[in-house]
């Protein structure tokens, strides 16, 4: 198992359980954790592996939680799911490349 993988499988449980103690939710924090745990598999193996690497993934999945909370209470919510960030990111680059 890679280093990185590894080191990840270590975390997620740990900024879970944090996320859900601090915040309640356990599915939306699940998610929220998710996200997390894609965008460092993504950018840790060319950006290096953070100083505080469970620090950075409780950072990241804090704020896609709220992200995810506002999203949620919204007016009209539950009609669409937000789109992760790699979704996103790939959908402003398909349209920047058709114009």
């Amino acid at each position: 198992m890679p280093p990185i993988e590894a080191l990840l499988r270590e975390l997620a449980p740990q900024v879970l359980g944090l996320l859900v103690n601090r915040y309640g939710g356990f599915d939306t924090c699940e998610d929220a954790v998710q996200e997390a745990l894609l965008a460092a598999a993504v950018q840790w193996p060319t950006e290096g592996v953070p100083d505080n690497p469970k620090g950075w993934l409780i950072t990241v999945a804090a704020r896609r939680r709220t992200e995810l909370w506002r999203n949620e209470s919204a007016p009209g919510a539950g009609r669409t799911r937000p789109q992760p960030w790699h979704h996103r990111t790939r959908s402003r680059s398909r349209r920047s490349m058709t114009r």
